[in-house]
């Protein structure tokens, strides 16, 4: 029986299946409606990123403050008409919004035929400018409200509302009071409002990356992975956790959707773990844990690494420097906390013949990691996220473009011609720029249109730009609304007053400061997506945590990784909520049991403030002491030994079970190890030797019986259905 045969069915195949489920968290999960209407929004979407790609690829010269408004327009444009016919909305309710859609896009078209008008007469707008500027608030608050939530827009219609009243505010919250029209001209035109920097980041980088992202899926990117999990790890003790751990940190490479790989990946891995023996909210809970740390694992990270470099300006490859260590910390916690509820339940792993070959998948999609391999030279080689992301790209679509064509040639010599060929064309973008991989296409396209392997495959590519439109909605459209937040930021200089107050607690506790911090993060999480959350708070924390004296890029992590958190936290924990369905378990239990599983992530940000040699970062008295480089491996190995144990303080197991005064000891010295106080470190190390020396020289109970005492021996191979079936 062949490979093909035997194989899970792929992740993005159960994400079609099981569309209903992620409906409930995201009105775009499903397809496009199959319907005239959903036709005419499915050519929108290849349109738009149609758009992008000409116009990233400096095929299309545009000033960027045309194309970011283009951007906007076709989020609305896209948006509005697209959850309502995904909703079975009434006609005359999708008629409003293809009309207010159609404004949108409107709007785009005023910015774009006004655009040197608008420059010279820009802080003194006309009747004309304000009329225009309102309709595209009003627009982007509705589209926002549609796709997002009503969150984010009463977050931003409170910023908006403070920058029109805020003159009738008590001191220190008082403005000096704006004219309306300077407040629309502010918000709605120019680089300051929701044509601001994260508007900039969505058109050029964001975008480019989720496409990528869209065709390497479409290559089989997904089966890819998960094939490499279960034949590295789903042998081993609790491989079935294993598994979803080892494959959404690969996913997290091309994906920095932490709801998208729960509905991807944890159709597949969340039935494999329940049956297995863990229990459902931990399934859940493990899913979401490792989902979400997608956005913190380069290249991609959710696309936050962007906006970040953008926002510090500096080179994006010393955003992903920082993120490295803690990303690897963070995924071998998770890893370590499944390992752990495994040897306590007692549960085995899978057996042999239901494992693919983790060589045999490599072998045979090896060429799918070629541009990722490209894409991560290229920015750390110090090219341009765009440049990179452009390349990548484009290598993507000669790899699966040419594939069709090298199965139809004879011989193993002819392949290899054909394929160094491409190679080449896609190395000239080096020295020649665009046209060549422009020509390649082209005739690839043109070959492919021949054929029917080949224009199937043409369908495929025409789906991935179609579903890298649809995927890139929400970010877009959060990320030109939380233009309005910080433009009230630049406009009233509101943030100074909030890191005023961080600052002064600061200067008698900065552990104070940043639970302070973290705070906030979380708070404003429960409503809002990552980017947006980090966008606000990093304008308002991040200076003030700067003048406390911690680098620059560690106090912009450090808000990072509590935004992403804020998905796994109760009341809202959407990455938990959206795990529920699948798990069949309540998603506030799912939500406790992440944040068990995610306490290295809790842990991580503090330890990198105090020793910034965590994010391979320069400063902290530690490197002073003792040299950077030594202080790399110190912090490392520390911060180790203290998630260690607060896994098995957590769990309640180590090699076997642990009594409770050993989980309490257990506990108190993974605290004190993260504590940065004189002596904290010397009795840490102490009480982790007494409590691991207890634990394995005493005597202990058995392993906990979960009636699961081994991998339950299936009726025959792996075959195509789903696991939940």
């Amino acid at each position: 029986m062949s490979h093909q045969e035997t194989s899970h069915q792929s992740p993005a195949g159960d994400l079609a299946s099981g569309g209903e489920q992620a409906e409930l968290h995201d009105p775009l999960a499903s397809s496009f409606p199959k319907s005239p209407e959903g036709r005419l929004l499915f050519l929108i979407a290849i349109a738009f990123s149609a758009f992008q790609l000409l116009t990233a690829a400096h095929l299309w010269d545009l000033p960027s403050q045309i194309v970011r408004a283009v951007h906007v327009g076709f989020l609305c444009l896209l948006g509005l008409p697209l959850v309502a016919a995904v909703r079975r909305e009434p006609t005359a309710l999708r008629a409003v919004f293809w009309a207010l859609g159609v404004l949108g896009m409107a709007v785009a078209a005023y910015q774009w035929w006004e655009y040197k008008a608008l420059i010279f007469r820009a802080g003194s707008p006309v009747m004309a400018d304000t009329v225009v500027g309102v309709a595209a608030l009003a627009v982007l608050f509705v589209a926002t409200w549609r796709i997002m939530g009503p969150a984010l827009p009463i977050i931003a219609g409170l910023f908006l509302a403070y920058c029109l009243f805020g003159e009738y505010l008590p001191s220190p919250f008082v403005t000096r009071g704006y004219d309306f029209s300077q407040v629309i001209d502010h918000m709605a035109f120019g680089t300051e409002g929701i044509y601001g920097i994260p508007t900039y980041v969505s058109s050029s980088y964001i975008f480019l990356f989720i496409l990528f992202g869209s065709f390497l899926e479409r290559a089989g990117m997904i089966t890819l992975f998960t094939d490499v999990a279960l034949g590295l790890v789903g042998g081993a003790k609790g491989g079935a956790a294993k598994v979803a751990v080892f494959s959404s940190g690969l996913m997290g490479t091309i994906s920095g959707s932490g709801v998208a790989n729960v509905v991807t990946t944890g159709q597949f891995t969340i039935p494999l773990m329940k049956r297995f023996g863990y229990r459902a909210e931990f399934a859940g809970g493990v899913e979401a844990t490792a989902s979400m740390g997608g956005q913190i694992m380069p290249p991609v990270m959710g696309a936050v690494a962007f906006i970040m470099a953008e926002t510090l300006d500096v080179a994006y490859a010393e955003v992903v420097t920082a993120a490295v260590i803690p990303a690897v910390l963070y995924f071998a916690s998770v890893f370590w906390m499944v390992h752990l509820e495994a040897g306590k339940r007692n549960l085995l792993g899978l057996s042999k013949e239901e494992l693919p070959s983790a060589w045999g998948a490599l072998k045979t999609g090896w060429y799918l990691i070629l541009p990722l391999a490209v894409l991560v030279w290229l920015l750390f080689a110090g090219y341009t996220p765009l440049y990179a992301g452009t390349i990548g790209l484009a290598l993507t679509a000669l790899l699966i473009l040419g594939a069709p064509l090298a199965m139809r040639m004879p011989g193993l010599a002819v392949r290899i011609v054909f394929w160094i060929a491409v190679g080449v064309s896609a190395a000239a973008f080096f020295e020649y720029g665009i046209m060549p991989i422009v020509v390649a296409l082209a005739v690839l396209v043109a070959a492919c249109a021949v054929f029917k392997g080949g224009r199937e495959t043409l369908i495929a590519v025409r789906d991935a730009l179609a579903d890298g439109a649809k995927t890139a909605l929400p970010v877009g459209i959060a990320c030109a609304i939380v233009g309005i937040i910080v433009g009230t930021m630049t406009l009233t200089g509101v943030a100074n007053t909030f890191g005023q107050f961080i600052v002064s607690v600061g200067d008698t506790s900065l552990f104070l400061s940043l639970v302070l911090t973290m705070i906030t993060c979380i708070i404003l999480g429960m409503g809002i997506p990552t980017i947006p959350n980090y966008i606000i708070t990093s304008s308002i924390a991040g200076p003030a945590l700067l003048a406390l004296g911690v680098p620059l890029i560690v106090s912009h992590m450090f808000v990072f990784y509590f935004g992403i958190l804020a998905d796994l936290t109760p009341p809202v924990a959407l990455a938990c909520f959206a795990a529920a369905p699948i798990a069949k378990a309540p998603g506030l239990r799912i939500s406790f049991e992440a944040i068990k599983v995610a306490l290295a992530g809790f842990v991580i940000p503090f330890m990198a403030v105090y020793t910034p040699a965590l994010m391979l970062q320069d400063g902290g008295p530690l490197a002073a002491e003792i040299g950077y480089l030594l202080a790399v491996v110190y912090i490392v190995v520390k911060a180790c030994l203290a998630i260690g144990l607060w896994g098995a303080a957590a769990i309640g197991y180590l090699v076997k079970p642990m009594p409770w005064w050993q989980r309490l000891g257990a506990a108190a010295a993974s605290f004190t190890l993260i504590a940065a106080l004189p002596l904290t470190d010397e009795i840490g190390f102490a009480l982790a030797a007494a409590v691991i020396g207890a634990h394995l020289f005493l005597g202990g109970r058995r392993p906990v019986e979960n009636g699961v005492a081994s991998a339950p021996k299936p009726a025959g191979r792996r075959t195509g259905r789903s696991p939940a079936e």
